[in-house]
């Protein structure tokens, strides 16, 4: 055991954890683990998506301490019973083991029965209280460092099961484990409070967008003799009482059909040479790429991963787009929206567009998600699917007239300031999860008083 300590603070130490209080000790994680299925990785031959089989969490659907409550792929029962031994209970940890390795979460009691894919481990503790404070550990700055440090990056990053037993976690009394997790988990049980909450949000839009533009529900109640549902008179006096005729079938009578591209101005971008230091170092304007929006929570941009020079800027025909433009990935995938909240350049796997009074961002965005079927079948590509400008713009939008698309926007623009304000403060709270916990986690600050510090010694 002592042996094993030793080893431990030295790889602690390579994490950048020198010292640490005098009454903390320092273990592997292997130490902590159940002898009953300790350390699994999950499904590796998951076969066909079976609609109504058993939610699989891939490695994508980790995101820091949050595991996507929808999974998009699930698998046979009797694939689920040929690996029970990651079949989840709740409790247990999963983290990845490929790609963005080391995202770590607990799971919670209601995705029990599920599966994980190879890609993610489910680590099962002796002492299931310390899933926790060994997620912290595992999700702070030092932790994450080794692990990247450990990866084998041959093909893409992979860390093995043999790695993840040896991680060195600090290890204080057991008040001093209990706040910490309690602290970290707080933040993050708020981070995923206003998760929820934005998807919620975003449903209510995606409902009331799916009622007027494609259902039609005041035109049908008005044609039956009855009101209008939830709309009060001035609101529900914008729309007809018949429909007419159109390329697409019926729309309200006094709509309109255009092409998507006489509608909003549909632009591209372009990447300038990443060999010309002038585009990039010290760059302050934001240039996104696809990659920016695979990890989004909500349709919103708020940051890219890398910034341009205004020589750079220059560099691109579209320039910096405007706060407020709809980003839709073109390529590699087809399919990612967000608004941009910030002014934004971008790459050439996106179409930018530049909405008006008579096609606001947020109709648009609802309007893309609701048509993302059609969007997806004009793709072409023989390597990945990509959809064109060219592609795109003859796309067909029953436009309302300018009075009912108004309605509409001043409908939804709160539920999505909500949603943007919502994501400033999660981004906030993980900032102050991430600086704090790397302290908390060396002793330099602590989250018990000294009297408690010291009774716990005793």
């Amino acid at each position: 055991m002592a042996g094993e300590t030793s080893v431990a603070r030295v790889h602690l130490a390579d994490a950048g954890v020198d010292e640490l209080p005098e009454d903390w000790d320092v273990i592997e994680l292997d130490s902590l683990l159940s002898e009953d299925r300790g350390i699994s990785v999950g499904v590796m031959y998951p076969g066909d998506h079976v609609p109504d089989g058993v939610p699989l969490i891939k490695a994508g659907d980790l995101h820091g301490s949050i595991i996507n409550p929808q999974p998009d792929f699930r698998i046979s029962m009797e694939k689920h019973h040929e690996y029970r031994r990651t079949e989840l209970e709740g409790g247990e940890l999963v983290m990845t083991l490929v790609g963005n390795v080391g995202q770590c979460a607990v799971v919670p009691p209601r995705m029990a029965g599920w599966n994980t894919a190879r890609a993610v481990a489910v680590i099962r503790l002796s002492d299931p209280s310390e899933a926790h404070f060994v997620q912290q550990c595992l999700l702070s700055r030092p932790l994450q460092h080794l692990m990247d440090v450990w990866c084998n990056t041959t093909v893409q990053a992979t860390l093995n099961l043999k790695e993840i037993r040896q991680l060195p976690l600090p290890w204080p009394p057991k008040p001093c484990r209990d706040a910490i997790a309690s602290f970290g988990k707080a933040l993050d049980d708020k981070i995923e409070l206003n998760r929820r909450m934005n998807a919620t949000l975003a449903a209510m839009a995606r409902a009331l967008f799916q009622s007027w533009f494609v259902d039609f529900d005041p035109v049908r109640a008005k044609l039956d003799g009855r009101k209008p549902d939830g709309l009060d008179k001035a609101t529900a006096s914008l729309f007809p009482a018949a429909f007419q005729e159109s390329e697409v079938g019926q729309i309200p009578k006094g709509w309109t059909v255009e092409p998507v591209g006489e509608v909003v101005d549909c632009v591209g971008g372009g990447t300038p040479s990443t060999a010309e230091p002038e585009y990039w170092e010290g760059g302050t304007h934001h240039w996104t790429t696809p990659k920016d929006f695979s990890s989004l929570e909500a349709p919103v941009l708020l940051d890219t991963d890398r910034k341009l020079t205004d020589a750079g800027i220059a560099k691109i025909s579209s320039g910096l787009l405007p706060a407020g433009t709809l980003l839709l990935s073109s390529r590699a995938p087809v399919g990612y929206l967000a608004i941009a909240a910030i002014p934004v350049a971008i790459n050439q796997g996106f179409i930018a567009m530049k909405c008006n009074e008579c096609a606001s961002n947020l109709f648009m965005l609802n309007w893309c998600q609701a048509n993302m079927a059609e969007i997806e079948g004009r793709a072409t590509g023989t390597t990945f699917a990509e959809i064109s400008k060219q592609n795109f713009r003859p796309i067909l939008v029953a436009l309302p007239p300018k009075e009912v698309m108004a309605a509409f926007t001043a409908a939804v623009t709160p539920l999505y300031a909500r949603v943007t304000a919502d994501l400033y403060q999660s981004r906030t709270l993980a900032t102050l999860r991430d600086t704090l916990l790397p302290k908390l986690l060396s002793g330099e600050l602590s989250v018990v008083d000294e009297t408690q510090r010291r009774a716990s010694c005793t």
